[in-house]
């Protein structure tokens, strides 16, 4: 049974339930999407009446098969196809991908716990906290607590035993201030354990607790007239406002809130998502998502939304949104607000996201004018070393194949500012000439070319660029000329052996410096042309090989061997089908008479 049957026969017996589908082609899965309905959903893909753009056409023509998973509900199958991409990263899903490992501040769980930044989440009884979208966010956080508060850094096991034995001195740390020495017990444990708390509260966003505990520290240190001891605590104080008023963007009412905003183009989203907890923001984190298959923005948001709760652990049950967005998750409300303090939220992400786009666009479009002003410089130096009289816009290069006289074919390629414009390049089955005789081979071919163009009355190339030494120049020459197109357009050869340039009529060549840009491009066009001909040729070569050795089994046509051929291009392959796929493409006396044929003989 062909392939498109097959999958036919497959999607007919799909369910009609919620789950997930994955689509495969010869080397895994290249698709992973979710359904409502699953059989209603995989055949609009193969719905000749859908309107389908060319990404998901060429998606749909590289399946060979199709599996499903059913699940309970739509929130089932949103969650599990959100899991499979991030495990499988299928090339027409839009991916997350970025490789990073997201850095933590844990809280050692320890006697006296030590707060150190840490990549690697452990299940060890410490606690974590982030995970943060960068090292240096982390940072700003991490040097705040240390500044305010005297924690150990060193590893020593601290337990009872251990300190009492007096297995510890006290370091440097503690005679510049930064601990307070629990290794020699001149700190008491439950005065740290204190810190500690302070600590979780600040790093889960609540700066409540620490800044009442330094007001009163202060007012008490003031009121006992410890002045200098006041104004520690102060100084104090007054990092935790200034922390806090970086960070504080509208009202303290609003709580544990996760708000996401998209804004796109045609290849490309942007999306900015911040995290509020007691009003201030804790976390933000801008991305571009390349488009796999033209996505809508809500979509490519919907899939950007479950990744990321799930990367930085979020329980929010609100999401802010600057579009109609359907999250299938439970207990997760989804809001577009127009007005107020959660507008002000909205507005904020939004520009970042917006400036994500302009700064990624702007760098695109200088990027492309550095190109440009590159390529024009390269056509420049190129027609000052060829002495041409105009900008080498349009080059083509012609190249001829053949091996020991058979199937001759040729080669041109095309180039456009310098660069490959491979809707152009065309290749020649040679019809002329027999045997192998590059030099009426060259002539043929140049007279097909430019008579083609103009007859169809299209602009002939800036300069032509022969792969030979002076034969085959003269030969395109002569061809030139009977067109009556020489002197119009230039033309030179390039030897392969020392890379020289031959220009018609001269007998001397041209040697470029071999670091010039200019003789980089020749040789590229070179390399390109005798490839694009190899290519061409080797495939001719090997479908006559296959074609021959079809058709010479007893009972099988020039059409049977013709769709094999098509197909599978070579023997191998062919050898490699059992006979009921062999059946499936060719019936069953056929495919009986090829099989036995492949099998029992040497080929």
């Amino acid at each position: 049974m062909p392939a498109n049957e097959k999958l036919k026969e497959k999607i007919s017996h799909l369910p009609h339930k919620p789950g997930i589908y994955k689509f495969f082609d010869d080397k895994g899965i290249i698709y992973v999407g979710k359904a409502v309905d699953i059989r209603k959903r995989v055949s609009s893909y193969f719905n000749r009446s859908s309107q389908h753009n060319k990404k998901t056409l060429k998606l749909v023509s590289q399946i060979k098969d199709i599996e499903f998973t059913i699940v309970d509900t739509e929130t089932d199958a949103f969650l599990l196809e959100n899991n499979l991409i991030k495990q499988y990263q299928p090339k027409y899903n839009i991916l997350l991908k970025d490789g990073k490992t997201y850095p933590y501040i844990c809280i050692i769980n320890e006697r006296f716990p030590r707060v150190i930044s840490t990549r690697n989440k452990q299940n060890d009884g410490s606690r974590y906290f982030g995970p943060y979208p960068s090292g240096t966010t982390m940072n700003v956080v991490l040097d705040l607590i240390r500044t305010l508060y005297p924690l150990r850094t060193c590893t020593y096991n601290l337990s009872p035993e251990n300190i009492a034995a007096g297995k510890f001195k006290v370091c440097l740390e503690y005679h510049i201030g930064n601990c307070k020495g629990p290794c020699e017990a001149l700190e008491d444990e439950t005065a740290y354990n204190h810190y500690i708390s302070q600590i979780k509260n600040i790093l889960s966003g609540n700066l409540t607790v620490a800044k009442t505990y330094f007001k009163d520290k202060m007012a008490a240190a003031a009121a006992d007239y410890q002045y200098e001891l006041a104004h520690q605590f102060k100084q104090k104080l007054d990092l935790l406002e200034d922390f806090q008023a970086k960070s504080t963007v509208v009202s303290n009412t609003l709580t544990n809130i996760d708000v996401f905003t998209i804004t796109s183009n045609d290849n490309c989203a942007f999306i900015n998502y911040l995290k509020v907890m007691n009003g201030s923001i804790i976390l933000t984190q801008s991305l571009e998502v390349q488009k796999k298959l033209d996505e809508e923005d809500g979509d490519i948001l919907a899939s950007v939304v479950v990744q990321l709760r799930q990367e930085f652990e979020s329980t929010s049950r609100e999401v802010i949104a600057n579009i109609d967005l359907v999250l299938p998750l439970d207990n997760v409300t989804v809001l577009q607000p127009q007005i107020g303090d959660k507008r002000k939220l909205l507005n904020l992400s939004l520009k970042n996201a917006l400036y994500l786009r302009k700064e990624r666009e702007g760098r695109q479009e200088k990027n492309k004018d550095l190109g440009e002003q590159r390529e024009l410089r390269v056509l420049e130096t190129l027609k000052k070393d060829l002495r041409l009289t105009e900008l080498p816009r349009q080059i083509e290069c012609f190249d001829n194949s053949n091996f020991q006289g058979d199937n001759p074919v040729a080669s041109m390629v095309c180039f456009k500012n310098g660069k490959p414009s491979k809707k152009d390049y065309r290749h020649f089955n040679i019809k002329t000439v027999v045997g192998a005789n590059d030099f009426e081979s060259m002539y043929e071919i140049v007279t097909r070319r430019y008579r083609r163009l103009l007859s169809e009355n299209l602009p002939l190339p800036q300069l032509i660029v022969i792969d030979g030494g002076k034969g085959q120049l003269s030969m395109a020459v002569k061809a030139l000329k009977d067109l009556d197109v020489y002197g119009k357009v230039a033309v030179v050869g390039i030897a392969k052996r020392l890379e020289e340039i031959f220009y018609p009529g001269d007998s001397l060549p041209l040697y470029i410096d071999k670091k010039s840009e200019s003789l980089k491009l020749i040789q590229r066009l070179r390399n390109e042309a005798h490839r694009f001909a190899i290519t061409f040729h080797r495939s001719k070569r090997d479908a006559g090989t296959l074609k021959t050795e079809l058709t010479d089994i007893k009972g099988i046509g020039p059409s049977t061997a013709e769709a094999l051929l098509l197909k599978y291009k070579s023997v191998k392959k062919l050898k490699e089908l059992s006979l009921e796929e062999l059946k499936g493409e060719v019936g069953q006396a056929k495919a009986q008479v090829v099989f036995n044929h492949l099998h029992s003989s040497s080929v």
